[in-house]
């Protein structure tokens, strides 16, 4: 499915999803796009089975819950084998994301979390134990993420005017 394929009411179920997909019915969706409750559940549905909406996590913020350490690595692996890594890498205790990267030299960008630096320097350590070097090591302050505006109703198309 490709960009072409999400039509406005599509977009708005994204991006009503992403705004808060727990406190938010079909019906309120349904509602916001002027389509019926039946239809919103339809296009969800669908929306999960072509690969759009893949699943749905909680948003933790893990310095309140008592891991207040964020460290990206950036990592260089071979290309052949960047996109076989990825899921061994999720499985470092500590890791709780990785992005294939496809320009510059860093290939990986893992991100970690603990309590402290003795938490942070065993995933470097399996990282390179799994041939991979570390190119950089950064720690976040603070992360934040919000809906993609294209997919807000009032913004789709502004691009066109």
């Amino acid at each position: 499915m490709g960009d072409e394929d999400i039509d406005d009411v599509d977009g708005a179920i994204l991006y009503a999803l992403q705004e808060d997909a727990r406190n938010t019915s079909s019906g309120d969706i349904a509602e916001r796009t002027g389509t019926s409750d039946s239809t919103v559940r339809k296009r969800i549905r669908r929306l999960e089975s072509d690969g759009v909406i893949k699943g749905y996590s909680a948003d933790v913020d893990y310095g309140q819950s008592g891991y207040p350490l964020r460290m990206l690595l950036y990592c260089t692996a071979s290309i052949p084998e960047r996109g076989d890594l990825v899921a061994d890498i999720l499985e470092i205790d500590g890791v709780v994301s990785v992005q294939e990267l496809v320009t510059g030299e860093q290939n990986l960008l893992v991100t970690a979390v603990g309590e402290s630096d003795g938490d942070i320097t065993p995933v470097a350590q399996e990282l390179l134990d799994m041939g991979l070097t570390v190119a950089d090591e950064v720690l976040v302050r603070s992360h934040e993420t919000t809906p993609f505006g294209k997919f807000d109703p009032a913004r789709r198309g502004e691009d066109d005017e």
